[in-house]
This record gives structure tokens, sequence and C-alpha cells, in this order.
């Protein structure tokens, strides 16, 4: 469950007027809460990476709820995604797709690249897993004769191209495997998207809510509490007891209703 986008600021607006800390205009929170939301994002390999180490060392619970390298695993689950790319009209190389087929919306773009799968269209069809190598021990590989890549150990190697006129909006990957697949499927870790807390202007110039134009967090509900504290840290205010947070949405939220009722 992605964190509503809404609740953050209002949280934010409370706890800065509490603390006689001014006003945070909508433009100024939406680029800080994406600055905010990809600094957590981008959080998770380095400590991924250290708690497997511990795990590694056996010192690790793995206690359903309470194994943290889990925990973090199941952060990033919304952003892990299975990719066709698209081959291009080399013949040679398969590209990131830049729209959404089924939403002809603009994909976002790949944070990193995971297993990528080549399909041979043979007799029988082969699916097979492709090993990524960089760009010179792909061309040592390919001109040797006892390692040349086969169907059904091919290799890749992939590069990030900044063309929209040739691919697309989105920044993205291209993918050169050996030999050439059919059809290439990537599973690929997605940024997240920025969030948005979109609005119209009321007839004495405040700022109302617009769903509609809004975009939550990507994050999961439970990094609600740091995205306002980090959010509130770039105005100035450091929060050491984590009930304020709670409290102020809370408080939020009791205002809302009252606003409706």
């Amino acid at each position: 469950m992605p964190v509503n986008v809404n609740t953050v600021y209002k949280t934010v607006l409370y706890v800065l007027n509490k603390e006689q800390r001014g006003y945070m205009p909508p433009t100024e929170f939406n680029s800080i809460a994406t600055q905010v939301q990809l600094e957590i994002f981008n959080s998770y390999f380095p400590d991924g990476n250290q708690v497997n180490r511990v795990n590694q060392n056996n010192t690790q619970n793995d206690t359903e709820y309470f194994n943290i390298f889990e925990n973090l695993s199941y952060k990033l689950t919304p952003f892990i995604q299975e990719i066709q790319f698209q081959i291009q009209s080399n013949n040679t190389s398969f590209a990131y797709p830049s729209l959404d087929p089924v939403t002809s919306s603009f994909n976002p773009e790949v944070y990193m690249i995971g297993e990528v799968i080549c399909t041979y269209n043979g007799n029988p069809i082969m699916y097979s897993a492709a090993q990524r190598v960089s760009k010179k021990e792909y061309t040592i590989i390919e001109k040797s004769k006892l390692t040349k890549p086969t169907s059904r150990y091919p290799i890749y190697y992939n590069y990030g191209y900044t063309s929209p006129s040739q691919y697309g909006q989105n920044s993205s990957y291209i993918i050169i495997p050996s030999p050439v697949p059919d059809s290439l499927t990537a599973t690929v870790l997605r940024t997240p998207s920025d969030p948005v807390w979109g609005f119209s202007g009321g007839t004495q110039g405040q700022y109302l809510y617009s769903q509609a134009s809004s975009n939550n967090f990507a994050l999961d509900i439970s990094e609600q509490t740091n995205l306002v504290t980090n959010i509130l840290k770039y105005s100035g205010i450091v929060i050491n007891d984590p009930t304020i947070i709670q409290t102020a949405e809370q408080e939020s939220r009791s205002v809302e209703a009252n606003l409706k009722s």
C-alpha cells in the first residue's frame, strides 16, 4: 500500500505551523518530497547488502515478520516488473519500451536490470537466461571459437541511452544479446514515480487539494513516518520522537474529517 501524498503534506504543514516555522507551498513540497523518496529508495541497497552479509554469518534470524533482509526485499516488490524489450531496426539490439503497451503511458525509468530471458523460436522453443558481461568481455567471447555463445548459453551487455528523438521520452536501456533471439524479456527494477500534491486555486487564493492531478508516494506505507521526518529536516526541523509525527498525522486526519462533516 503506497503512502498517501495528501496525508504527508497535511502532517508536514501541521508540524510547521505548530513549530511556527512558516508555510511550505505545494511546489516546494513536491520537489522536496521527490528528493526524499529517492533518498529512501536508494538506501535500500546498501542496507540490504549489509544485512545480507550478516545473514551469511548465520547471525540473522529468519522469523517471518522480523527478517530485515526480507522486509527490505518486500519494499522493493512494487518496483519489480517483467518487461518485453522491443527489437530495434538493426535487428541486433533490444530497447526498453518508453510506452507501456497496456496503458500507453510513459514507463518509469529503469533503475537496474535483473534476469534477462532470451527466447529462440526453434524446434523446440528455447528459453535461456542470458549472462551479463562487459562490452570488452562480449567482444572477446564473440571472437573465440571455444567460448562463442549459443542459444542455450547466450550472453549480453547493456548500456543506457538518452535520445528522446530516437527512442522515446525517457532515458532507458539497450540490451545487446548474442546470439540474437526472436524475443527478449527482462526483469527490471523501476525508479519510483515522483509524488505530486495536485491542487487548484480557491476563491480566496488558497490551495485546494485535487486528487485527480495528484500522485501518491510509490514507497510502502511503512515509510510514512520516515517521509514526514525527512521532509521536515529540509525545513530545518529535526524530530527525535516519532510519536510527534504520529500525533500530527492523527490531528491532520481529525481536522480533515471535521471539514467534511
